[in-house]
């Protein structure tokens, strides 16, 4: 259990396939699997809290972090109005760390006024819907191809690749925007 665990606790999406596959070779059942996520996502809380706090109070006193605070701001607003704007509740801040990451769930969280415990759980629920679909991905996948190795690089090909095309077709097909009263053609 303590490779997959180690593989999950890698910051970067592909410690998800690679657990995951490596839990089904060993033989760990799905809820352990999830389980062993679930903690990498705690102890992930109980080691970002720390630098997130100190950047947070940092921030207020010196100028060129609070220039990249208020940045950040405005970057957790543009990500929220993806998932309904303010109003959204807690409901945005899970699909912040769905879409985004739970450190910046938890980012967002904390900017919304949430505490530790408030802010984690819903960041980490994010994480966790993540976890279902690119695990379940992954596994079927792998039942198709039969290569472990193809089966997490098409998967992390995936992670890079489906997002910039989601994007991309939003911004194709979204509806033309009327130009602003004034400013048109004459």
């Amino acid at each position: 259990m303590l490779p997959v665990l180690m593989l999950f606790l890698i910051p970067v999406g592909g410690g998800i396939p690679a657990g995951v596959l490596l839990a089904a070779r060993t033989g760990l059942a799905w809820p352990v699997t999830a389980a062993l996520y679930f903690i990498s996502d705690v102890i992930l809380a109980f080691a970002f809290e720390p630098i997130l706090r100190l950047l947070a109070a940092v921030g207020r006193r010196v100028h060129f972090l609070a220039k990249m605070g208020e940045a950040m701001a405005a970057s957790m607003e543009r990500v929220a109005a993806h998932y309904g704007g303010r109003a959204a509740g807690p409901f945005t801040l899970v699909m912040i760390a769905f879409g985004v990451d739970p450190m910046t769930g938890r980012a967002a969280a904390m900017a919304k006024g949430h505490g530790f415990a408030a802010g984690w759980s819903v960041a980490i629920a994010g994480d966790m819907l993540y976890y279902a679909v690119v695990a379940m991905t992954t596994l079927r996948l792998n039942a198709y191809v039969k290569d472990p190795n193809t089966a997490m690089l098409i998967v992390l090909v995936g992670m890079l690749v489906v997002p910039l095309a989601v994007r991309r077709a939003k911004h194709l097909f979204a509806p033309p925007t009327a130009p602003l009263p004034g400013r048109g053609r004459h």
